[in-house]
């Protein structure tokens, strides 16, 4: 192997990406990873780490560059992540993250050449994003809102962040003025001291309607009726102004204590012709048009008619289970964050829907408990976080005899996990179709299908 130093230069082509979207290059074997490098480009590139395994590199002089390469993106975006993909052509970027889901059935699963069909594109390929959780930092003595650099925690103040729906940046610099104007203190989690941790941002895509939630890291909030008065009065639209006291020195952005400074504690959206309203700490999909062929694309994989009992594992707000009640005979919905179940319990009434039943609780254990109650499911329909399932709930998934399997994944690596453990229980995949309701990113949604074929 080469002897590599820092600060070496080598002429070099890029021969893939990262999941994550950094470039590939390979000097006698050995591997670099280099940030906004695309492949088939040679580029001089700077060492600067090496490891055992592999090392890192940046771009010194573009040689050649590809034709699939955006220019007019502002490189904070890759250099925070917020768009790690921003300087891919989109429809490159749909091939590549197909390519990753074939790779990783061929390579987990065991599944070489999977006919995984084309990525549905996003309706949105920018300004998408229904909710922003901003960090708030002081820079140079100055608080800031921005994004954290990747693999740190260092603050780039961004006002425009090319992917949220633009009222939300509004709303995020209007804080940010509002914070400064009010002498509220930025956090500083070396010295765990300061006051506004983070600010979040929910739109409702279809009504307009917005939260804004105060992160802080203790409960006494000075002059907080003055910004409200002025953040209200600048934005009529804002429905909902929550506050959440993190005083942990972790990573979590919430805290288990919520207060509500103004109006109500959820905002209402529409889906899929259903509304729902929205609380604080539930998960809602970020882009809620492509979130909506998503969900079209499950249920019709899921081929249901009137009488069958469905379970809606990791339910949320009801969204999706709510989207099919109609028809069919019942849907169980399991969710494990409480106030997500009383949204969805509301969600069911504001709807006129009366056939379905809500319960808090670990979909694994709740699962079990099902089968042993003898709810006798034809569909079992899981969107679960990006560990994937548990093995419990497989192995009761498997053990009631539905006919399938319908499984959304924000991860293809653990969907096709799982995907092992289904079949080795009597299913087998028949189909998987990915749907992009991350673009400029490297995150990609999937649906699959699996069919029960034997006892």
């Amino acid at each position: 192997m080469t002897n590599f130093n820092k600060n070496d230069i080598f002429e070099v082509q890029v021969i893939d990406l990262t999941h994550e979207g950094a470039g590939v290059v390979k000097i006698d074997g050995y591997p670099f990873f280099v940030e906004n490098a695309l492949p088939g480009e040679m580029i001089e590139m700077r060492v600067l780490k090496t490891s055992k395994k592999f090392g890192f590199g940046k771009v010194e002089t573009y040689l050649t560059t590809s034709e699939h390469r955006v220019t007019d993106i502002n490189l904070d975006y890759l250099r925070t992540g917020i768009a790690d993909f921003g300087h891919l052509a989109y429809a490159e970027q749909l091939k590549f993250k197909r390519k990753q889901i074939v790779e990783l059935l061929s390579k987990t699963a065991h599944k070489a050449d999977f006919p995984v069909l084309e990525a549905i594109p996003s309706p949105d390929v920018t300004k998408y994003r229904n909710k922003a959780s901003i960090p708030v930092r002081s820079v140079n003595g100055v608080l800031e809102t921005g994004f954290f650099r990747k693999h740190s925690h260092t603050l780039v103040p961004v006002e425009d962040f090319f992917i949220q729906q633009p009222e939300i940046d509004e709303v995020v610099i209007a804080v940010r003025d509002l914070l400064r104007k009010f002498g509220l203190k930025a956090y500083n989690e070396i010295e765990n001291t300061g006051f506004v941790r983070n600010v979040v941002v929910r739109r409702a895509h279809a009504t307009g309607e917005i939260m804004v939630i105060f992160v802080t890291r203790k409960a006494s909030f000075f002059k907080v009726d003055g910004l409200l008065n002025a953040l209200t009065k600048q934005f009529p639209a804002i429905k909902s102004i929550m506050q959440n006291v993190n005083a942990s020195t972790g990573n979590n952005i919430f805290g288990s204590d919520w207060n509500l400074l103004f109006g109500q504690d959820f905002i209402t959206d529409i889906m899929l012709e259903r509304k729902y309203d929205i609380s604080a700490p539930s998960f809602y999909q970020v882009n809620t048009p492509a979130a909506e062929v998503l969900y079209a694309k499950a249920i019709e994989f899921a081929d249901l008619n009137a009488e069958d009992v469905v379970i809606d594992a990791y339910s949320g707000i009801g969204t999706i289970g709510l989207s099919f009640a109609d028809k069919v005979k019942h849907v169980y919905g399991v969710e494990v964050v409480e106030a997500a179940v009383e949204n969805a319990r509301k969600n069911a009434e504001l709807n006129g829907i009366d056939n379905v039943t809500y319960v808090t609780g670990k979909a694994e254990k709740v699962m079990g408990d099902w089968v042993t109650e003898g709810v006798k499911p034809d569909v079992i329909l899981v969107d679960p976080p990006r560990k994937g399932l548990d093995e419990s709930f497989i192995t009761s998934a498997a053990s009631v005899g539905a006919r399938s399997i319908v499984y959304i994944s924000c991860n293809a690596a653990t969907f096709a996990r799982d995907v092992v453990r289904f079949e080795e229980l009597g299913y087998a995949l028949e189909k998987v179709q990915p749907v992009d309701l991350f673009p400029q990113t490297h995150h990609i949604e999937l649906v699959g299908l699996l069919t029960r074929v034997k006892a």
